[in-house]
């Protein structure tokens, strides 16, 4: 077994991007997943497919988790039955996606206790970074696993940084996820104003780009809403998912939260308006509702 054989779980919008990332950069790649499709993307793109979980660790001491959720991790490690010690034993665990910090720590502790290594390492980007390599890592873990990580995660990322021991990495990580889901929804709410008022949108793009505020994602979802493109780069379903974890660690941490509070409340309606698999900035759409909804009801 070679040290640069990887392991890779969770081929989902962002999971297959990643993995095509690292069979480019020359890693032997073998991956997993229930639905045959993304295994055979992958596959054709240049890595290995294995057979089930237990495959995928046999050939890779380095593996990685993207799942969409905590109940999946489980799934997939077995988690609370004995087979679960033996996945992990001599293995390092890098767990990419983005979850509460109490399961991050519990679940590094059980690694640990079955004689494994457990790096966290969620990232900062949507599908459009995951393609190009340009995601932002944090990285959390005993100091020598994390620098035996830091090349596999090199190859799908553009930067990373180490954040301390688990559950830094994901804490950090919901700190961003606050500032990019209120600045995406601010942004929303710029186009709708604009649209009730009667700027020219196409003219507050350029705006927008020309000042001091432009940057990577309020161009590109400036550009999605100008062109009618809500094709998900991070869904709006899944966007929800982060918006509640970042309000509840502020909760758990006692910081204030308004901002997430009230943008989260909008994705919940944009997702029980039947939207969850649209690009977040697709969330302008619960405002026009509520736009509506306050035509017929101005009762403050």
């Amino acid at each position: 077994m070679s040290e640069r054989t990887v392991g890779f779980i969770g081929l989902g919008i962002m999971g297959v991007p990643m993995a095509t990332n690292l069979v480019r950069a020359g890693f032997d790649v073998v991956v997993w997943a229930r639905s045959a499709a993304p295994v055979d993307e992958l596959v054709a793109a240049g890595a290995r497919a294995a057979g089930d979980v237990a495959g995928v660790f046999e050939a890779a001491e380095t593996v990685i988790l993207m799942l969409r959720d905590e109940p999946a991790v489980d799934a997939v490690l077995s988690r609370g039955t004995p087979a679960f010690a033996a996945l992990v034993a001599d293995r390092t665990v890098v767990q990419m996606g983005t979850f509460t910090t109490a399961f991050s720590a519990a679940l590094a502790a059980e690694v640990e206790t079955a004689g494994g290594r457990y790096v966290e390492a969620p990232v900062s980007g949507s599908r459009g970074p995951a393609t190009d390599g340009t995601l932002v890592a944090m990285l959390a873990g005993d100091p020598a696993a994390v620098a035996h990580v830091e090349p596999v995660v090199a190859a799908m990322s553009a930067q990373s940084f180490r954040c301390g021991p688990v559950p830094s990495a994901l804490a950090m990580k919901l700190a961003v996820n606050t500032f990019l889901i209120t600045m995406v929804t601010g942004l929303a709410e710029t186009f709708h104003f604009a649209a009730r008022s009667g700027a020219d949108p196409e003219v507050l793009r350029e705006v927008l780009r020309a000042g001091p505020m432009a940057s990577a994602v309020s161009r590109g979802k400036a550009d999605k809403l100008i062109e009618g493109d809500l094709t998900a780069q991070a869904a709006i379903a899944d966007v929800l998912k982060n918006a509640r974890l970042a309000e509840d660690a502020a909760r758990t941490a006692g910081s204030a939260h308004p901002l997430i509070r009230a943008s989260r409340e909008l994705f919940e309606e944009a997702d029980a308006a039947g939207l969850g698999g649209l690009d977040m900035i697709g969330v302008i759409a619960a405002l026009d509702a509520r736009a509506v909804a306050d035509q017929e009801d101005p009762t403050p």
